[in-house]
This record gives C-alpha cells, structure tokens and sequence, in this order.
C-alpha cells in the first residue's frame, strides 16, 4: 500500500482515460491527415477531443492547439509572442517565481536583446499588483505570469495584467501558465483576459506527453518548429491521437471545479491543523494559496532525508518542482525564506481523490521520519 501525495508532479490517469487512450490506439489508430476511411476516423476523433478540451477551459476549438506538455507550450507562448512583436518594443514584464520552462525561454530572449522585469514575490509568494502596474509600460509587448506557482500554491493575479497593459497602452499580449490551476479553478481565458494559456494533460488524471495552448482568435505568434500543416503550423507534427484522445477523456471526467475545491480544502485544512501539532512544522504555502498544495518545513530535518524516509514507508511527496531534478529551489529562495526553512522543505499535493486515511498515514510518517533522522 502507499499513499500518493506528488499530485503537482502528475497525478494517475484516470479510468476514462486509460480506455479512451486504448480504443484510440486499437480501433481508431489512423494518421489524422489520411485521406481515406481510417484517416477520417481519426480526424474526426481529433476533432472532437479539441472541442472536449475547448469546453473544458472555456474557449472555442478554434483557439486551441494540442502540443506536447506545458513545457512546450509555455515555450511556443513566450518565444513565439516576443518574436511575433519584437518591432514593437522590447520590454517583457514576468515574475521572478515562474516554472523553469517560461524563466529560461525569457533567459533565452535577454540573450537576445529582450529586456525582462521580473516582479518579486512576498514571503507567501504573492506578487503585488501595483508593483505589476508599474512595471509594464508602452514598450512593454508581453506579460507571462502563471496562475497557480507549483511550488507553493500562491495565486497570482493574472487578470491585473490585462488591465495594467490597457492602462499602459501597450501593445503586449499576456500569456498565464495555467498548468497547475487547470481543473481545480475556473481558468476561462476571457475572464481572465489573456491571449495565451498553458495546460497540460497529466495534471488533471491524464496521460503524459500532451498539453494545449490556448490562443485567443486574432492573436498571432510566430512558430517555433516547421515541417507540416498540422495545428495550424505552429505545432506540426502528426497528432499523438491515444494521448490526446486521453486529454479528452480526462478533461470531460473533471467535476465542477468550485465543488472540488471546497472538498480538497477541507483536506487542506484537516492536514495543516494536525501538522502544527508536530514540533517545529512550519507552512511556506500561503493560506489563500490553493489548497491541493502545501509546502511545509521542519527545520533541522532536511528535505532528501524526509523524502527518503517517506518513501521507504510507501508514500510519496515532493521537494518541490518535479523539473528541478532535486536541486535547491528557485521559488523559496525568490521568497527570501530562511535557509533551514528551504533546506528542510517538502510539497504536499493533493487531489480529488486524495482521502483521511492517507492524510493520517503521512502525518504519521512526517512524525516518524523527524524522530528518526534526528535521533
């Protein structure tokens, strides 16, 4: 038995699914640019798997291409839009807590000339609007700041980029990494008011290796890879149809996602009350964050240790971003935490099928791993 508490890393596909994906790869396995029966079948299986996906986030199935994962399209978003209006200005305005895939594209475009303002966060990991405000003015051509960080939960105020760009008269697009905020918050682009939207398949109890982006009609960027007609040619390629026919599945199989929330924060609050009665424990996460995540920390127990422990006893969390590869975390760092506090740090990450009796077991096995690695 073990207890699955790495939720933000990828969550398990879910029963509908795993069928969707195996019918697509048995029954309805064409190449989707066929023109013959089988091909059709399949251009028609993608079809309707855009307009689940598209139902799904709030937007027409014109306005959205499949690509590999949210690291592909945070790529295809932030090089494309600063390539796409480079002759407009230079300025790009993001924040010094965004996940690796968007902070070294905008790595890539400094190198390249591109002047970029990254808001800092506050201890919570909240960004200041007012500081968003005065950061982007005429030049400015593109706003990049995710929805939910991954690494502790905080909710960034992605409308205000909309409305701090129209004061500015500025000619920026904004794109929002809306990985970790797909299916556990209403996430629909025109009431958040971005032209660009980052999600990916398995955070949501879908398979790997498929994302979408979300590009608001009228919008343009300029393509990052070439050889193929296939979504519109910003992202050729022959469609991975048992993957994407998964996304489908998993995005039709979310439930509404306020009664979900309300649910995981219960969890949420259930855990974090029994945690504070463990000496020392101390919550990073910010209790507005959203609640499937919780970065917690007891100083003087290191986070490898903790992990390890935790492991070897079946259940499994995270020391933070899965893409980090263990290193040290960029995110608590920004938030200018206390070295023990980020030396010691462990993301919970819950999901809806997360339950009492393994929230019990991992507090049993934080409280047994701290007695252990510091005896």
């Amino acid at each position: 038995m073990y207890a699955y508490f790495d939720n933000s890393a990828t969550t398990a596909p879910c029963p509908e699914a795993v069928e969707a994906m195996h019918r697509a790869l048995t029954v309805c396995w064409g190449n989707p640019s066929s023109l013959h029966g089988i091909g059709n079948a399949a251009q028609a299986l993608l079809e309707d798997s855009r307009a689940a996906v598209a139902k799904a986030i709030g937007c027409e199935p014109t306005e959205l291409l499949f690509t590999s994962g949210g690291t592909e399209g945070n790529n295809l978003a932030v090089l494309g839009a600063a390539h796409q209006l480079r002759r407009m200005g230079r300025r790009i305005v993001s924040t010094e807590i965004e996940h690796a895939s968007v902070e070294e594209a905008l790595q890539q475009l400094e190198a390249e000339g591109f002047e970029v303002i990254r808001l800092h966060p506050d201890r919570s990991g909240h960004i200041s609007e007012r500081a968003l405000y005065n950061a982007v003015d005429r030049q400015t051509i593109l706003v990049s700041m995710m929805l939910v960080n991954n690494e502790v939960g905080s909710v960034l105020p992605v409308a205000a980029a909309k409305r701090a760009v129209l004061a500015a008269r500025a000619p920026a697009l904004i794109h929002c990494d809306a990985v970790q905020a797909f299916g556990k918050l209403p996430v629909k682009p025109a009431r958040l008011g971005v032209d660009l939207m980052t999600v990916s398949a398995h955070k949501i109890h879908g398979p790997k290796g498929v994302g979408a982006l979300y590009l608001r009609k009228g919008a343009r960027i300029h393509p990052r890879s070439f050889g193929g007609e296939q979504e519109r040619k910003l992202r050729p390629g022959t469609e991975p149809m048992p993957a994407i026919a998964g996304f489908a599945a998993a995005a039709r199989a979310l439930p509404e996602p306020n009664a979900a929330l309300t649910q995981v924060a219960a969890l949420r609050d259930y855990f974090c009350d029994r945690l504070s009665a463990i000496d020392g424990a101390v919550v990073n996460s910010p209790a507005d964050g959203l609640p499937y995540i919780v970065n917690f920390s007891i100083p003087g127990v290191k986070s490898e240790p903790m992990l390890n422990y935790l492991s070897a006893n079946g259940i499994c969390v995270s020391g933070g971003s899965a893409c980090s590869k263990g290193k040290k975390s960029r995110v608590l760092t920004r938030l200018e935490l206390p070295q023990p506090l980020i030396d010691s740090a462990v993301r919970v990450s819950f999901s809806r099928s997360t339950t009492l009796q393994e929230i019990d077991l991992l507090l049993q096995g934080i409280a047994a791993a701290k007695a252990a690695i510091r005896s």
